[in-house]
């Protein structure tokens, strides 16, 4: 059996129009490697006859979703609207490039597909130019082919400009270990994604069952005695509140004048909407910060650690926990428990999975908004304090589970950047050796 074994080495470099480059590699225009290079069509919209049939159609949106392969399409063509569009069946293990708008966008199609105007398809010749690392290539350098775009209102490219791109071109094995590695860790990257969107969706099951049947095994939900509330069946022992009743205080915050600079740069972080929605649980930093000054002058106010902070503008019942004292602004409202009463990971919890009824209570203005008054009044079950914990400390475990999760993918992602440059500038060589047979 034949066997290939990836070596690590330096090698010479050369100056070229595209900087350094390794000895052994050319600089051509990517029209050389190719077979044919066409753009597609988009059939009549008006025709429904056109549309609906069995040949897949790629638009932009398919390739920016792809991390490398197109196996399946959103909408699909007949025969008839390929005919009379200038749509082409662009054959499998091509290349397909973005030329409109998003620009270098760049997937390889595993099947036959027609595509809009916006993409070319890029046949390569297979003696010179293997498919997957064109497709890593032109990722690569989608920056530089965004720079010969035609100057009109919206930033476009076309044929003439992509056949004559210039491209560095390695021999073709090195085409290949490069292309290997570089997909070995974009697998990585998405089995990873699986196990997180796996993860995700556990979480979104089990808020669902705890909250509805309290932290008992799922063997043992039968048993447990449910009453029918205003907001649905619950165990029998839990309450419903009002939030109100089991906080100490409840607050929006506010944003000191922009125009004020002395207002700015501080040392009191300052909470905007998009900090919670980028957090899984906890607040632990933020991206800007005010002065005391501009907490004075302002209707911020300092938000005690372990308290809850609800997003009430726009992006409705967006929860988080600050590990931190913080400031928030006026799109926020600073929530302190009741010890007592409320545990807080459970509160940030329940309140997450009750965010679309908590929407249901918005100030019907051209802006979706809740405020003060309807936090204050919105109704929730309330188990006892030791069930609270333990429906959190369960949530918390898989939350744990995924961050785990997400930083490894983190970490891959930054290995990708850094191999991809690394390897398309020559800087890392790999060189393939054949062993024979085994």
């Amino acid at each position: 059996m034949e066997m290939l074994d990836i070596e690590v080495f330096e090698g010479g470099f050369k100056e070229t129009e595209l900087g350094p480059l390794p000895e052994e590699w050319e600089v051509i225009r990517l029209e050389e490697v190719v077979e044919k290079m066409k753009a597609g069509g988009t059939p009549r919209r008006s025709e429904k006859r056109f549309w609906g049939g069995s040949i897949p159609f790629i638009m932009i949106e398919d390739l920016t979703k792809s991390n490398l392969y197109v196996k399946g399409a959103r909408e699909y063509i007949t025969e008839e609207g390929l005919e009379k569009s200038n749509a082409w069946i662009v054959p499998p293990n091509s290349l397909l490039l973005s030329m409109y708008a998003t620009i270098g966008e760049t997937a390889i199609n595993l099947i036959p597909v027609a595509t809009n105007q916006a993409i070319l398809g890029i046949i390569p010749n297979k003696h010179r130019l293997n498919v997957e690392f064109g497709a890593y290539l032109l990722k690569f350098h989608a920056k530089r082919l965004l720079f010969q775009n035609i100057q009109t209102t919206q930033k476009n490219i076309n044929k003439g400009i992509v056949e004559n791109f210039l491209i560095p071109l390695p021999p073709l094995e090195e085409q290949k270990a490069i292309a290997g590695i570089l997909s070995t860790v974009q697998s990585a990257i998405e089995k990873t994604e699986k196990v997180i969107n796996a993860l995700k969706n556990l979480k979104k099951s089990k808020m669902k069952y705890l909250f509805t049947y309290g932290p008992v095994a799922e063997e043992e939900a039968e048993k447990v005695e449910l009453k029918e509330t205003e907001i649905g069946f619950i165990p029998e022992r839990w309450e419903v509140v009002r939030l109100g009743e089991v906080v100490e205080k409840m607050k929006a915050g506010g944003t000191p004048r922009r125009s004020e600079k002395r207002f700015w740069g501080g040392s009191i972080p300052f909470i905007m909407i998009e900090d919670l929605t980028k957090s899984n649980l906890y607040i632990k930093d933020a991206r800007e910060y005010i002065t005391e000054e501009g907490l004075e002058k302002s209707n911020a106010w300092i938000v005690p650690p372990n308290s809850l902070l609800l997003s009430i503008y726009a992006t409705i019942g967006e929860t988080a926990i600050n590990l931190i004292p913080v400031a928030t602004n006026q799109a926020i409202l600073g929530i302190i428990p009741k010890k007592d009463r409320l545990n807080v990971e459970f509160g940030a919890y329940l309140l997450k999975f009750q965010a679309k009824r908590l929407l249901f209570q918005n100030i019907q203005t051209t802006q979706k908004n809740i405020n003060k008054g309807i936090v204050e009044n919105f109704l929730i079950p309330l188990p006892p304090l030791e069930e609270q914990q333990k429906i959190a400390q369960i949530l918390q475990s898989i939350d744990q589970r995924i961050e785990k999760e997400e930083k490894y993918k983190n970490a891959l992602q930054n290995l990708f950047k850094s191999l991809l440059h690394n390897l398309m500038t020559g800087k890392i060589r790999v060189r393939v050796k054949d062993h024979g047979e085994d």
